[in-house]
């Protein structure tokens, strides 16, 4: 029993003690085998030590303890840190994505709209071109013309106290004339942007039938 007990701790052989009587009764059968003995069965009952031993023991068990409290402390605080910064990531990367999704969305738009004010640019232009083709079409656009003649003049007086007249304010007639001479050129100049790309035959025979129009 000696032999055994020196091969294990103290807090083993509290532990251990059917492992303990298991060697022993090994020993014993062996120590015995020549004389015909065989121990079946060995088990210590009680084991009784110093006061001192006992609680140096009791000091081990507690430090046992308070080491397994802070190492799962210290695997809780890890495991937390972990899920703090894979939930930050996952943050970041919804927010990047949504920014993005964002920042599409905004381009499309944008686009969209570009596409939708070209579009009612070209059709304000094409039927700006065949409402001139008509008749008292030219009058139309006369009216017009004057209209905002007068209406920039009124704008002006709004908003400066100085205005730039032209020296032949009693001729309005003139007026609208060369506004309308200017107005037809930016007109022929949006035709030919906006329609396809004509042979120079068929442009001078239509220039030509404009000019005697």
């Amino acid at each position: 029993m000696r032999s055994e007990l020196g091969k294990l701790t103290l807090d083993k052989v509290f532990r251990e003690r059917e492992s303990l009587n298991a060697n022993i009764v090994d020993a014993i059968n062996q120590a015995s085998d020549y004389w015909g003995i065989k121990c079946l069965r060995y088990e210590i009952k009680d084991i009784h030590v110093p006061p001192k031993v006992k609680e140096a023991m009791q000091m081990q068990v507690e430090a046992e303890r308070r080491k397994r409290a802070m190492v799962l402390e210290s695997e809780g605080t890890r495991e937390s840190a972990i899920n703090v910064a894979e939930g930050q990531k996952q943050a970041q990367i919804l927010a990047s994505e949504a920014e993005r999704a964002e920042q599409i969305n905004k381009a499309a738009g944008e686009a969209n709209a570009i596409l939708a004010k070209a579009k009612a640019r070209g059709d304000a232009i094409r039927m700006l071109a065949e409402a001139l083709t008509q008749q008292n079409g030219n009058a139309a656009a006369s009216l017009t013309v004057a209209e905002q003649y007068v209406l920039a003049f009124s704008k002006l007086a709004k908003e400066s106290n100085t205005i730039l007249l032209p020296t032949n304010t009693g001729d309005i007639s003139s007026m609208v004339a060369q506004a309308m001479g200017i107005y037809g050129k930016m007109t022929q100049q949006q035709l030919a942007q906006s329609s396809p790309t004509l042979s120079d035959g068929t442009m001078g025979t239509e220039t030509q039938g404009q000019s005697q129009s």
